[in-house]
Formats: C-alpha cells, structure tokens, sequence
C-alpha cells in the first residue's frame, strides 16, 4: 500500500498538478477503480484534496512536508543571506542543493523585476545548463563526474553544452575561479552566475545563485555578493546551539 500511495504522490508534477481518478490510473498503470479507492483514502488522511472529479497534493501532505530538514533547517538558516542578496540584487535568487544528478531547488525569492525563470521551489533542473547546477557538478568527484558523463545529456536550448570534453573543460575553469556561469543554457535571454556553498566536510553539496536577463549580467558585481552570502550561509551552517561543529549535510537528513 505504501508502494502505491507513493506511485500516485509521483503521478503530480508541474505540468499536472490536477489529476482525474482515470489520468491517475493511467500514469500510475494502477486500475482505475484501484487508484480511486486510494486516492479517496488519501483525501481523508489530508494527503490529497480534491475538487469536483480532480485530485491534487493536499495541504495535509505540505504542512509535513515543511517538516522535512531540508525546509526547517536549512532554508531557514539561509533565508536571511538570500533575503539581503535580493535586497541588493531585485534579481532571481535560487538556493538549490545536490539530490542525486540534479539540483533540487529548495529556494526561490523573485521580484517585479526579476526575469521569468522555469525554475521553482521543490522543482529540479539539470546540472549541466544551470549556474547552481554547474557550481556544484564542478566539485564533485571523479567517480560522480564519471557517472555523470556516462549517461546522454539534454541539451535545453541550442547553446546547452553537452559534450563532455567541453564541459569539463569549462567544470575545471569554476574550480579555479569559484564561480559558474551560464547564459541561455537552460533559458532563452537568461545568465545564470552562481557559487557553491563550501563546508568543512567535503565536496559542496548546496549553492546560491542569480538569475537575470542576459542584458543585465553583470559578473564583476554578482560574484562578491554571492561569495559573501555562499560564506554566511556555510559559516551560520557550522555553528550549533551548543557553540560546536556539526556536519551541514546532518541538515538534510
């Protein structure tokens, strides 16, 4: 049962947020009087909710979610250094982490201003044409860089890079500088500038970045302002209640 109350928590996406007991079956490959049984079930355990014939992630299911460390911890941690980048920035800001070979976006803080991006809380994009995605890639080992390179690479927009001698040639320049960049690799019109956040405990495994209109990059200003929120966030990660060290990825877990 707890297999297939996952599977129909996997059937919504972005793209469906709102789903019919008939296109729950069909995505899940469950029958259709199956997945309407459990879905009911679901709505009364405040998992899903629902409206008329259509299903979505209940509010229930949210209010826990914001349990998980990830959100208590360490979005709130690092909360007040992205507020102060907005505030000198108004531009996209985006806190993402490492979750397997992609980046998992666990905060976004956008403005008036700010340029529309396809990124979102709790969304994921690919490492290797985004900023933070490549901030984070850069660090990794070789036997992660070997997994990672192994597989075919999605090319988001015709300036993605996806060749592997390239992009390691380009991972190999953000070790030495401490910076990524990207422009219109994963949108059109769009830069992306990003630092990994460094700890005392290994390969980074979060970062912060910027996203702008291309006309508005600006690296010789992002860069130090980013450094200087990646180092406030690493430092306020390291300090415990108790004055000792503890391991930040202990935040995920």
């Amino acid at each position: 049962m707890v297999a297939r109350i996952a599977t129909i928590l996997r059937a919504f996406d972005e793209d469906h947020d709102t789903l019919s007991a008939s296109e729950l079956a069909e995505r899940t490959g469950l029958p259709v009087a199956t997945a309407h049984r459990i879905a009911g079930e679901m709505v009364a355990e405040g998992l899903l909710d629902r409206d008329g014939r259509l299903y979505s992630i209940g509010t229930g299911l949210w209010e826990r979610g914001e349990l998980a460390a990830v959100s208590l911890r360490f979005r709130e941690i690092a909360l007040p250094f992205l507020l102060s980048l907005y505030e000198v920035t108004a531009e996209n800001v985006h806190l993402a982490i490492l979750d397997g070979q992609e980046a998992l976006y666990v905060a976004r803080l956008i403005g008036h201003r700010s340029v529309p991006t396809i990124s979102r809380m709790g969304g994921r994009l690919p490492l290797h044409t985004t900023g933070v995605g490549k901030a984070l890639l850069a660090f990794q080992d070789e036997a992660f860089l070997a997994d990672f390179f192994a597989k075919p690479l999605h090319r988001a927009t015709l300036h993605s890079r996806v060749g592997e001698a390239g992009l390691r040639e380009e991972l190999e320049a953000i070790r030495a500088s401490g910076f990524s960049m990207t422009n219109q690799e994963m949108t059109l019109g769009n830069a992306s500038i990003a630092v990994p956040i460094f700890t005392e405990d290994g390969p980074p495994y979060a970062a912060v970045g910027l996203v702008t209109h291309l006309n508005r990059s600006d690296q010789r200003r992002s860069v130090p302002l980013l450094k200087e929120a990646a180092t406030g966030i690493s430092d306020a990660l390291g300090v415990s209640l108790d004055g000792g060290r503890r391991r930040w990825r202990d935040l995920l877990h």
